[in-house]
């Protein structure tokens, strides 16, 4: 599932073309409302959710009944970026659940001020994307070696897309333009001079809206004469583009993903431990920069990593709890029989 993460590689843009068939969705689930995935995720969101992920499309449903409530410990306030830019705050959590069989989902719960639980299932692992860029650097360049671009691809025309730039912004100052007419009124009981202003003010708003309709019939009518897309091999020599191979930075970012969801698991872990649950991804990487002493035991068969101690007790009995839960799972160190053991230095 890490997939969900990684950025599109594209040869090139393409865009939305006229007669596109939209995503293929299994005729059960084209039948579905939303109130119907959301009463039985397990039965009707799964292979829906199965089906979108094959074409890589996120999904999203919410949970109507709970089975049973998260502990109020697992929650912890979060400041949230509404849609139109208010940020708000709520106590949320969230866990990863599977749906049905293979679909593995993310669940996020609100807690509400009567107690409640209100949940949301979503494919869509985008979330951790900030993190990953800054201390695991997966949007960095990590070569500049370029691959061959296909001289037969599609790709939106850079003059057709111009023409829509000139026509949004014709259409916003028209708009702005109509808004201060119609604002625009004569006091009652005017004198001349008032009235003379007035019929001024209005003729010249009426005049630049004549005129901005005119500019903006000549870019539609040039729109339609313009193709939306043309090849590659067409493009001017000044637009052309040369896509970077994806080959090496492919590899290196499935490597980091792979370091990521470990972290994740990790920092899920330490949230039973730590006061603050946003405080466990710092105290990951802490650990991970701390010095540590190695002593393999060929006779028992252990590779022991002892770790230095943190910067303070409250870090140490973290990761005292984190050493416990690593050693239950008996890992074998690859390429050897030697189990890994975690401890801390003093122990």
């Amino acid at each position: 599932m890490a997939g969900a993460v990684f950025p599109p590689y594209h040869q090139a843009d393409h865009g939305p073309k006229a007669g596109d068939e939209p995503p293929k969705v299994p005729k059960k689930a084209k039948r579905s409302t939303s109130r119907q995935l959301g009463t039985s995720p397990n039965s009707c969101a799964e292979p829906f959710f199965r089906s979108m992920w094959d074409q890589r499309i996120a999904c999203q449903t919410y949970h109507k009944y709970l089975s049973e409530d998260w502990p109020v410990s697992e929650f912890a306030e979060q400041v949230v970026e509404l849609p139109h830019g208010e940020s708000v705050r709520m106590p949320l959590a969230e866990r990863g659940t599977r749906l049905g069989k293979d679909v593995w989902v993310r669940e996020i719960r609100k807690l509400t001020d009567t107690g409640h639980q209100v949940s949301i299932l979503s494919t869509n692992f985008q979330a951790g994307m900030t993190s990953i860029m800054q201390h695991l650097a997966i949007d960095r360049l990590v070569d500049y070696q370029t691959g061959t671009a296909d001289e037969t691809a599609q790709v939106v025309n850079p003059a057709y897309r111009k023409l829509e730039q000139e026509i949004k912004s014709k259409v916003g100052k028209r708009g702005r333009k109509l808004a201060q007419f119609g604002a625009l009124t004569m006091p009652a009981d005017s004198e001349v001079q008032q009235v003379a202003a007035f019929e001024q003010a209005k003729g010249q708003l009426q005049e630049e809206i004549e005129f901005l309709e005119k500019d903006l019939a000549k870019f539609q009518a040039e729109r339609k004469q313009t193709p939306h897309h043309v090849s590659w091999i067409d493009l001017p020599e000044a637009e052309r583009f040369v896509p970077l191979a994806p080959t090496r930075k492919r590899f290196l970012d499935t490597i980091k993903m792979i370091a990521y969801r470990a972290e994740s698991a990790l920092a899920s872990s330490l949230r039973e431990v730590m006061a603050r649950s946003d405080d466990t991804r710092a105290l990951l990487r802490e650990i991970f920069a701390t010095e540590a002493n190695l002593i393999p035991d060929e006779g028992a068969a252990t590779l022991t990593v002892a770790l230095h101690h943190l910067t303070n007790h409250a870090s140490d009995e973290a990761a005292r709890f984190l050493a416990e839960q690593l050693n239950a799972t008996e890992t074998v160190y690859p390429g050897t029989n030697l189990r890994l053991v975690y401890k801390l230095v003093s122990e």
